[in-house]
Formats: C-alpha cells, sequence, structure tokens
C-alpha cells in the first residue's frame, strides 16, 4: 500500500510525495477519502493561512477523514508546517479559528520585539523525548523553518523536540499514532530525511 499525501488545495505536495519517493516509499497524493483511509500512512502538508485551511478541509469532507485516521489508533499521521497546526484545537492567526482538536492544545502568534517574525531558517532541535522511536539512530541537530505562529500543546507529554527561538517552540509533537513536525523534513537536509524515514517506518508500507 501507498502513503497518502492528502490533497486539499493547500500544501506542497510535489516536495514531500518525491522525499517519500526518494525515501523508498510509494506516495499518493490524493483527496479520495477511501484511499486516505486504506493507507498505511498519512502526511498532511499545509502552507498558508489557517482559517483558509481549516475551511479547505471543511468543504471537502477532508477533516472528518483526518478525525478518523487519527481515531483508528493505527495508521501512522504526520502534520506537516501549517498541517501540524491543523491537528490542533484552534488558532488566533487573523482571528479565532477551530482546528481538527485532535490533540488539545492552541496555535498562538510569536510575541516580543527581540527577534524578526516570521521565524525564518536554521533552527537546532532538542529532543525531549530522546527514546522515542521517531529518533532513532538520530542526533540533535539543525532543520528548516517557516512560520509565524506556533503550538502550545496542552499535554507536556506531547512534546517531543523543541527549539529555541525566544521562547522554547514547539518543533515535533506525538501522541498514539498522530506526529507533528513545525519545521519541513523534506528541505531539513540529512536530519528532516532521517526523521520522515522514521516516521514512514512506523507504517505497515514495504520499501522498495
Amino acid at each position: 500500500m501507498a502513503i497518502a499525501i492528502v490533497d486539499y488545495g493547500m500544501g506542497n505536495l510535489h516536495s514531500v510525495s518525491k522525499a517519500v519517493e526518494r525515501l523508498g516509499y510509494e506516495p499518493l497524493v490524493t483527496g479520495v477519502d477511501e484511499q486516505i483511509l486504506a493507507a498505511d500512512g498519512i502526511i498532511l502538508p499545509g502552507v498558508g493561512a489557517f482559517g483558509d485551511a481549516m475551511e479547505h478541509l471543511h468543504e471537502t469532507g477532508l477533516d472528518e477523514v483526518m478525525k478518523k485516521a487519527a481515531a483508528s489508533g493505527t495508521t501512522p499521521l504526520l502534520g506537516i508546517c501549517l498541517g501540524m497546526q491543523l491537528l490542533f484545537s484552534e488558532s488566533e492567526e487573523h482571528g479565532r479559528h477551530k482546528g481538527l482538536n485532535i490533540l488539545p492544545g492552541s496555535v498562538i502568534r510569536f510575541s516580543g520585539s527581540d527577534f524578526k517574525v516570521p521565524h525564518m531558517g536554521w533552527n537546532s532541535l532538542q529532543f525531549k523525548n530522546p527514546e522515542h522511536p521517531l529518533f532513532a539512530g538520530l542526533e540533535e541537530g539543525h532543520v528548516y523553518f517557516v512560520h509565524s505562529y506556533h503550538v502550545l500543546p496542552e499535554a507536556k507529554s506531547h512534546l517531543l523536540a523543541v527549539t529555541d527561538y525566544g521562547t522554547e517552540v514547539t518543533a515535533i509533537v506525538g501522541h498514539g499514532n498522530v506526529y507533528g513536525m513545525q519545521f519541513h523534513p523534506e528541505k531539513s537536509g540529512e536530519l528532516g530525511m532521517s526523521l520522515l524515514r522514521n516516521f514512514l517506518g512506523l507504517t505497515r508500507s514495504k520499501t522498495e
């Protein structure tokens, strides 16, 4: 079976698809409910504004598909960048917007004058849970971020890795079969691709 890359009109589908392919897995870019739910793993990418993304997901019915996939408890689901933020309860980006509420927490704008917004560039990860399978064989290093809003998870146990940008910033979350990466793993060099490889390794999919 394939790795479903969810197409709801707001994602960097090509770069994620090529990264999955380079790692030896079969990517399937799709917005079809049945294909997503039948996949060995699911990636929810995202570029743009939170409210627009939720509107697209709701209009296509893919919001309920994502909730169903998460509730399965078995199919690994990864949100990337905006896709990670969508997993949470709400966002304050351009007003208040409800998220998928798969993970409890809020998305807030960076505040303070000591650093530039958006947070753009390479920043180092600090693993909060180094023994997690997502970090198997890996050492802390730098990954590539581009974002103006960041996640405050309600449950500290869901926080797998952080970075420092004037404050502690959520970089990777995980709970059960649901994961999120605030940065772009497919654009983050060897460490990013290794993190993506480890996520794909959690799926039932066979490598080529």
